[in-house]
């Protein structure tokens, strides 16, 4: 009898010491780091993400902490991989707080989210080496880029959008694997860096206050967006080697160098140059666009044929010329346009050979430009209305 009784007791402590074991899997440090975390955080009316935070001896983070992922306990102590503070989803009502200097105690963190968080971004974020993930996006952080997060030597992605982020973008350094940079819908003043990493495929500086001449851009950039910005200067050709090379609503100036290896390059090619300062004629390699958006520069000269071309074939699907000083459309008036296609002409130096009605509202009802204007960008006498 006693020797069954002394079984069901070591049977029972093994049970129980195994549960310990799994409830306390976290390393004590990351623990600590958590619970200060959330000092600094609270739910908005209507959240329950740091109601699952409860710090007690049963609790165990890994597995019912919101937004908490860890390593293998199999391998040691635990550690959290992955932190995201708040769901991303929209309608959530989110946290309400600033990021704790804490975080910068997850070491083992491959990948930190968050949102609805303000106040500056921690400086100490820097010491996270295996961060490949940080995406501090859609919250209200304030004060500069520290110069930290662009250090970091395994970062792939990040994203610091639509938050009020000021100063300058710090120089890369150590970034031999970034592939995403979302900067758009900040305060960010000053010229992109002289030297972005050359892995980029993704860049979007879109809705600061940037300016400054384009530095050398990386040669593999599926999607570039500067747009709504102050760049000066000329455009380079690296530029349009992205699928998508958004820059409209800058200060470019100049002509476009034409250039015969950019034809065939990029395939469903979509290019916005509008509302800038571009001049001289239109080049014949960004016939090739799917969509092209010219509008509201000072283009001269007659429309080359291929652009003509391409629209009347389908290849090019929406080709916007509007607002320049065009002077010929070397296509018979009157011709059917297809229904795929939206063109705009009007408001150049000549008569639209077709009907505006696929213009946008913004082009205005004026078919053609005064004629006061046309002489002076074409070294012309008169046009043919």
């Amino acid at each position: 009898m006693a020797s069954v009784s002394c079984s069901l007791c070591l049977f029972l402590f093994i049970i129980l010491s195994a549960h310990s074991t799994q409830q306390t899997r976290l390393s004590v440090g990351d623990t600590d780091a958590l619970s200060a975390i959330k000092t600094t955080l609270r739910d908005l009316p209507g959240s329950d993400f740091l109601s699952t935070w409860v710090f007690n001896s049963t609790s165990d983070p890994c597995s019912t902490f919101s937004g908490i992922l860890c390593s293998d306990p199999t391998l040691g102590p635990s550690r959290v991989t992955s932190l995201s503070l708040g769901t991303g989803l929209e309608g959530s009502p989110g946290l309400l707080g600033s990021l704790s200097t804490a975080i910068a105690n997850l070491t083992a963190l491959t990948q930190l989210v968050a949102t609805s968080s303000s106040g500056p971004i921690p400086a100490s974020l820097g010491g996270l080496s295996n961060l490949h993930t940080l995406d501090l996006g859609q919250n209200n952080l304030q004060g500069p880029i520290p110069p930290e997060l662009c250090e970091l030597p395994q970062l792939k992605v990040l994203v610091l959008a639509s938050n009020r982020l000021s100063g300058w973008v710090p120089q890369f350094k150590n970034q031999e694997q970034l592939l995403h940079l979302d900067l758009q819908k900040n305060c960010i003043s000053g010229p992109l860096p002289p030297s972005l990493p050359p892995t980029l495929r993704y860049l979007s500086v879109s809705g600061n206050q940037m300016s400054g001449a384009l530095p050398a851009l990386p040669p593999d950039l599926g999607y570039l967006d500067l747009s709504m910005n102050a760049f000066t200067g000329d455009i380079p050709l690296s530029a349009f080697r992205s699928s998508t090379a958004l820059l409209q609503r800058n200060n470019f100036t100049g002509p476009l160098t034409d250039c015969a290896d950019m034809v065939g390059s990029v395939v469903g090619w979509t290019v916005d140059l509008s509302h800038n300062a571009l001049s001289g004629d239109l080049p014949g390699f960004l016939a090739e666009a799917e969509s092209l958006f010219m509008n509201n520069n000072q283009f001269t000269g007659a429309v080359p044929m291929e652009y003509v071309r391409n629209v009347y074939t389908g290849r090019m699907r929406t080709l916007y010329l509007q607002h320049n000083f065009l002077s010929g459309f070397p296509l018979p008036a009157g011709s059917p346009l297809p229904e795929s296609a939206a063109l705009c002409v009007s408001y150049n130096c000549m008569v639209p050979p077709v009907q505006s009605s696929t213009c946008p509202a913004s082009a205005g009802d004026l078919q053609y430009r005064p004629l006061y204007q046309c002489p002076v960008f074409n070294n012309i006498t008169s046009i043919h209305l």
